[in-house]
């Protein structure tokens, strides 16, 4: 059994940079944290790994730095990390990202299942890890609530819908995206800390993957961000006071106000 987990490394605060000129994020000077959705992701291969057996592969692309990101999953108990970094990948969006991780699991070969965290909290768009999958051309369960059961061939997990609950059957190899309900991510131990200072990380480079060029970084991406901007403060809002049904009558009256001044 082999579990890839792809993370990302995100801001930690929400204060954060664009460069007006190609509409990305300014990481420079920034502290920066694993992606917390993908902390579930890790927790989940190592349960998966504590049940089945197998090894665990943590995957992440980005710059040098996001090297960080990868030795904290190996504290936690990850077996290998790969980092895939190369200016030619920069830029990318959703699509571009997704088509390069895909080629870095083709490279590894064997992988069992995948987990992703269900988005990054700097996008936001939960797009990459079906991304993924598409590219790999997988099942995927998204938004993976609870696993019910898994061997070698199949799983059988919950996924969490906006209606409800759904329980969903595949085979192996496929890509799972998981949310918070899934687990609590444990917090490595000091050897564990020490262990993640000595593996050495493999990095791989675009001619690595023996991608598409022209599916690349920001030349590669379909869309493209033409405008950005910080959205204006809210007005004061007006305090009603008052009994239930006065509060009701005078929501009434300005809702009308509203609308006849919509109106014109």
């Amino acid at each position: 059994m082999h579990y890839v987990v792809c993370i990302k490394q995100v801001p930690e605060t929400t204060d954060v940079r664009i460069n007006p000129e190609t509409k990305t994020l300014m990481r420079e000077g920034v502290a920066a944290i694993v992606n917390p959705f993908d902390m579930y992701a890790i927790e989940e291969a190592l349960r998966m790994k504590e049940r089945l057996g197998g090894k665990i592969t943590v995957l992440t692309m980005g710059p040098p730095q996001a090297e960080s990101a990868l030795r904290e999953a190996l504290s936690m108990g990850c077996d290998q990390a790969i980092l895939v970094s190369d200016r030619a990948f920069a830029g990318s969006d959703t699509w571009a990202t997704s088509y390069t991780l895909a080629q870095a699991i083709r490279k590894l070969g064997d992988a069992t299942i995948i987990l992703c965290g269900k988005q990054a909290s700097d996008g936001d768009t939960a797009q990459v890890g079906p991304g993924i999958a598409m590219h790999l051309d997988l099942p995927q369960i998204t938004y993976v609530r609870k696993i019910e059961s898994m061997d070698e061939k199949h799983i059988v997990a919950q996924r969490l819908m906006d209606d409800g609950i759904e329980t969903v059957e595949s085979p192996l190899p496929a890509l799972l995206t998981v949310i918070k309900e899934l687990n609590e991510p444990r917090l490595p131990s000091l050897k564990g800390k020490l262990n993640a200072r000595k593996v050495q990380i493999v990095t791989w480079h675009a001619a690595d993957l023996n991608p598409d060029p022209k599916c690349l970084g920001l030349d590669g991406s379909p869309t493209k961000v033409v405008r950005i901007f910080t959205p204006a403060p809210r007005g004061g809002g007006q305090m009603l006071q008052g009994e239930p049904d006065e509060l009701v009558t005078q929501l009434v009256e300005k809702l009308k106000d509203v609308v006849l001044a919509a109106r014109g």
